[in-house]
């Protein structure tokens, strides 16, 4: 009963939430709770739900002041010249738009820490998605995607939980699954590249100059100013650029110096701190470092980095006011969001529903699989890290499967390995909060996120894992 309750639970959620029925924040909430007094425990409600805070609170406070870091990070300039850099390969096409997310999302995953990688590449690349008007869906998939594969660094998290569930070297499981991986992360770079050139089609490519144009056309119609009919062809210059030389929009000189005036961050805004660039970049860089060494736990760091910012680059108080207000809008919708999944996983886990979908689907597993249970295990990794935490996945279930593929001749390190492919799906999980810190701050609906992400992500798992199989790594 527990079991049919359980995927009850998530898909009434899942189903809720991309229907667009209830906000993300309120499903996490009023379901979880439904639920468990369907089960019959909602005198114990109140436990589980702060069990799940006091687990989350980390989390959620590391988020907060996160999200506070980059903020100030952003608003002062330290990200304005990645921006720059991003521009000058993408220019205003947007297949490499989308490629560059890819890419740089994959990069700044080397931290080993997803709102890590999502607030950066949002940070980044938002306001060229705003500003060409391209699908913010196709920014968050990709990320979540090149994330997912990232994820498994043995620092990441899956990885080590793995080597400890099994009592293996996180070495031994990764190293060997690096050809996979990479494989993995190719197919997410050509996914990025089919996703930009479906984009381009949309959209076309414009020159800096033409979107320029565009939006000074729009600014003066909402201005209710009328704009002379023009005298010359090309009407206000919005035509796509068909790649010759033709007559178009000027010259190479031209295209530079609308480069510099194509900014996606206002070069002239009060916060900037270019005195303090390499002071700000310093502390960045030791705060990732520190993260990836674990000198200090991950909440600490972001608590003490973003007091610290806040001083020195607002020394005055109502400067230091204005820059939290600024970003209050995303600190209380990610920790709103964070708090909000703790109700969702307590109950999973407090009402024994977790435990009990977990031996159904290895009760279900039929006999004769016993001799390829880490394909089993590969396949089994997609849905049960996308419904329950890596921790319930790795302690609660990994051990069973090893065991039974114990039984049948399989080792440890093939089912560690395995339990690794479904990671690129699981960093779109409900239960994972990085992924509001995504959505949250590229402002996209978590359904929409869903409805895109799901299919493309199986299929990146999917193709890790026959790479695995390929290379007799699995």
């Amino acid at each position: 009963m527990l079991t049919i309750l359980g995927f009850a639970m998530i898909a009434t959620f899942l189903v809720l939430i991309m229907m667009k029925k209830m906000s993300p924040i309120a499903a996490l909430v009023l379901i979880p709770a439904l639920f468990c007094v369907f089960v019959g425990k909602g005198a114990h409600l109140g436990d589980y739900v702060i069990d799940g805070v006091t687990s989350l609170a980390p989390t959620a406070a590391m988020l907060m002041f996160a999200i506070v870091y980059f903020g100030v990070m952003i608003d002062v300039g330290l990200f304005d010249p990645i921006v720059r850099g991003i521009l000058k390969f993408a220019k205003a096409d947007p297949m490499r738009i989308v490629v560059g997310t890819a890419i740089l999302a994959a990069i700044v995953s080397l931290d080993g820490d997803g709102s890590t990688t999502f607030m950066i590449t949002v940070s980044a690349m938002y306001p060229l998605y705003k500003r060409l008007k391209m699908s913010l869906v196709v920014m968050t998939g990709v990320a979540a995607m090149a994330n997912g594969v990232m994820n498994t660094l043995p620092w990441g998290g899956p990885t080590a939980r793995a080597a400890t569930a099994l009592k293996l070297d996180a070495s031994d499981i990764f190293v060997p699954m690096i050809p996979a991986l990479l494989v993995g992360l190719l197919g997410v770079f050509v996914l990025s590249y089919f996703l930009g050139l479906r984009e381009r089609k949309r959209l076309g490519v414009l020159t800096l100059g033409e979107i320029l144009v565009e939006e000074k056309v729009e600014e003066k119609e909402s201005e209710t100013v009328l704009v002379g009919a023009g005298s010359g062809s090309g009407a206000s210059g919005t035509e796509k650029v068909t790649g010759g030389s033709g007559s178009g929009s000027g010259t190479d000189a031209e295209d530079d110096d609308d480069e510099e005036r194509f900014t996606v961050l206002d070069p002239n805004r009060a916060t900037l701190r270019p005195k303090l660039y390499w002071f700000n970049a310093l502390v960045t860089v030791t705060l990732l470092t520190s993260m990836i060494m674990e000198w200090l736990p991950i909440p600490v760091l972001f608590i003490l980095g973003a007091a610290l910012v806040l001083t020195v680059n607002f020394p005055h108080i109502p400067d230091q006011k204005a820059r939290l207000a600024a970003h209050a809008d995303n600190v209380l919708n990610v920790s709103g969001m964070v708090f909000a999944a703790a109700v969702f996983t307590g109950v999973l886990q407090g009402t024994g529903m977790v435990d009990h979908m977990a031996r159904w689907m290895v009760d279900v597993i039929p006999e004769g699989m016993g001799p390829h249970m880490a394909l089993v295990t590969g396949l089994l990794s997609l849905p049960l890290t996308y419904f329950m935490s890596n921790d319930g996945f790795y302690f609660g279930v990994l051990p069973v499967l090893a065991e039974a593929g114990a039984a049948h001749g399989v080792s440890p390190l093939e089912m560690a390995r395995a339990s690794l492919v479904g990671q690129p799906l699981h960093m779109s999980s409900p239960l994972v909060p990085a992924v509001y810190v995504l959505v949250g701050m590229a402002k996209v609906e978590f359904g929409d996120h869903t409805k895109f992400v799901v299919k493309w992500a199986a299929l990146t798992c999917l193709l890790i894992l026959a790479a695995g199989i390929v290379f007799g790594i699995i």
